[in-house]
């Protein structure tokens, strides 16, 4: 992605229409689904907002050029502006902090003298956060630390899940459904949290200690999926072999090498990975 310069005035703008709580609220909401756009009408769910208090605070967001709309028929979707939010934080970098991303942010690569610590988050932490964390915990040899949990925790794994995973030779021995206070580790944090449904995304669950990066892995919940039990299978398979796909590049990243940036901008290509990509 090419390098966007920004100006003072563009830069005050931008700061300006953050600087209102429910713009704000609204432009979090979007990050967090980054860079895959959203409805408005999950936004107003989402943050319990009117459409007519949302529309407005699109639209000045959309003026300070920090999202961007895109039109598929009739529906309108929203997005970040990545570039304009990389060029603010090179803005914060350069002219406040005078060139040391040091003072601003913590720009330098993840350590690689212990484990990364990774936390996969669902809603009821039965089927799709708890095959990502048997996956990592397998794929991840040994440099990985995997935890999953959920919003609102079922409080057991899903059948379906758990006889998928013992037949690709998973051992979910140690595998249980908890909440995200449950799976807390204090103050050293996290270094990365992935959200696996919508509905996670779409909760405000307060800043995780460790500064982790994060991304949304969206996929459709095989639990809901309704028919034979072919039909069924076919759908936890299918989950399983897209989550797969995502932890086999994960793993593969150079991520001691990589700056933080670039490194939150490889696990966002994860987010919008197709079901035929291999990486």
């Amino acid at each position: 992605m090419e390098q966007l310069n920004i100006d003072s005035p563009s830069a005050t703008r931008a700061f300006a229409a953050l600087g209102h709580a429910g713009r704000l609220s609204v432009f979090r909401m979007i990050m967090r689904f980054a860079p895959r756009p959203v409805r408005p009408t999950e936004l107003a769910e989402a943050l319990g907002m009117k459409p007519n208090t949302l529309s407005g605070y699109l639209s000045e967001l959309q003026q300070a050029g920090l999202i961007e709309v895109e039109r598929d028929g009739r529906a309108l979707y929203y997005k970040a502006a990545l570039q304009t939010c990389d060029a603010l934080v090179g803005y914060l970098v350069n002219d406040c902090c005078r060139g040391r991303p040091e003072v601003c942010l913590n720009a330098l690569p993840l350590s690689g003298d212990r484990p990364f610590r990774v936390l996969f988050l669902c809603s009821g932490n039965s089927a799709r956060s708890i095959m990502a964390e048997a996956l990592l915990r397998d794929l991840g040899a040994g440099r990985f630390e995997a935890v999953s949990a959920g919003t609102a925790p079922n409080g057991e794994i899903h059948p379906q899940a758990r006889a998928l995973l013992e037949r690709e030779g998973h051992d979910t021995l140690g595998l249980w459904s908890k909440s995200l206070s449950q799976a807390q580790r204090g103050e050293e944090g996290y270094d990365f949290v992935f959200t696996v449904c919508d509905r996670a995304a779409q909760e405000d669950c307060g800043p995780l200690p460790g500064q982790p990066l994060s991304a949304h892995w969206g996929l459709p919940d095989p639990v809901k999926v309704e028919g034979t039990e072919a039909e069924r299978a076919l759908a936890f398979a299918r989950t399983y072999d897209a989550l797969r796909r995502r932890i086999e590049v994960f793993t593969a990243l150079p991520i001691e090498k990589l700056d933080r940036m670039s490194l939150q901008a490889k696990i966002d290509d994860l987010s919008v990975m197709k079901e035929d990509d291999h990486g």
